[in-house]
């Protein structure tokens, strides 16, 4: 199995000089919409905290959320569109700065490896992501299992700058790349029962000791309605800063939905299956009162044992604001049409 060499992971400060010199030349964005016509910055400019509704209060008051058919959420994903600050050679589309890399790759929740943020990367150091293949099935027409490789080579990479927000009340912002879910969903043709989709990490308490510890209930299982999943903003992640994914990050294949807290994106994919039912999450199953399904960011439902009002930018002393749907509103709030999120945390 072959792993990761350090000679093949590209220095955060050259990766930023890089997109400098892109920017200069004013090529950024149009490189990085090579693989799909999706920029940098992956959205439009998302409106201020004062120009949105509080996440709680922007549906109706129905409690039962409704799910679109399978025709309705796989209708074209809509297209995210470029903007001004997605040429910016270290920023988010909202003038925030890339978390630097050391942060990013050092301080990881994942407890397959360790329940110690900084404990990950020294446990994860070593584990082989070569071989490996994703089974996709369930109610679909052409189920598939596809090599890492073959997807990114069928459906290309791109460039997405996306703030990642952790339901313990810190973010990040993060340089991916990857390709869009919703290509390979449309591959493997959902089927018209289909409604969500259901992901799952690699079982493998040997290399992964953390799943040694019985009071999970492993393997880690995650699920996205399906019209979510079909998001043009929904990503599966190949790599970061430049360079493949490492292990500590969820190496070789990890979801990114960017509206939701960080413990749906799933890590080390192997398995997703197109489902009729809801999925149970790991954290669902461990802690339903703590951890819903939607898991959207949202500074008006406060997590039982703290406050989702603010948020710590990894490398700040200062707390800011945190933004509805993440700052993701304008895409995303359409799909929540209706609900109650209160309820449907």
């Amino acid at each position: 199995m072959q792993k990761i060499r350090s000679s093949e992971i590209t220095p955060a400060a050259e990766y930023v000089a890089y997109r400098q010199t892109l920017s200069r030349r004013g090529l950024l964005g149009a490189l990085a919409g090579v693989a799909g016509g999706v920029v940098a910055a992956a959205c439009a400019p998302a409106s201020s905290a004062a120009d949105v509704q509080p996440a709680a209060t922007m549906a109706a008051s129905s409690t039962t959320a409704p799910v679109p058919t399978t025709a309705a959420a796989t209708a074209a994903a809509p297209a995210i569109a470029a903007t001004t600050a997605s040429a910016a050679p270290n920023v988010d589309e909202l003038g925030n700065s890339f978390t630097d890399y050391a942060a990013v790759t050092g301080y990881n929740n994942y407890y397959e490896f360790s329940t110690d943020k900084e404990g990950v990367a020294p446990a994860a150091a070593g584990f082989a992501v070569e071989p490996w293949t994703v089974q996709v099935g369930g109610l679909v027409n052409k189920p598939a299992t596809f090599d890492v490789g073959q997807l990114r080579k069928q459906f290309g990479e791109e460039e997405r700058i996306y703030r990642l927000r952790c339901v313990e009340a810190w973010s990040m912002v993060i340089p991916w790349q990857g390709f869009q879910l919703g290509k390979l969903l449309q591959a493997v043709e959902p089927q018209a029962a289909a409604r969500y989709v259901r992901f799952e990490t690699l079982l493998d308490p040997e290399r992964m000791p953390g799943q040694q510890q019985a009071w999970y209930s492993w393997p880690y299982v995650e699920g996205l309605r399906l019209d979510e999943a079909m998001h043009g903003l929904t990503l599966l992640a190949t790599g970061l800063y430049g360079s493949a994914l490492l292990p500590q990050n969820g190496a070789p294949l990890r979801l990114v939905t960017p509206w939701k807290y960080g413990f749906k994106s799933i890590k080390a994919i192997v398995k997703i299956d197109l489902v009729a039912e809801q999925p149970t999450s790991l954290w669902m199953a461990a802690a339903p009162n703590e951890y819903g399904f939607y898991a959207n960011v949202n500074p008006q439902v406060d997590h039982p044992r703290w406050s989702q009002a603010s948020e710590r930018r990894i490398g700040e002393f200062s707390r800011r604001p945190t933004l509805p749907f993440n700052g993701y509103a304008d895409e995303v709030a359409g799909l929540y049409a209706g609900m109650d999120l209160q309820a449907n945390f």
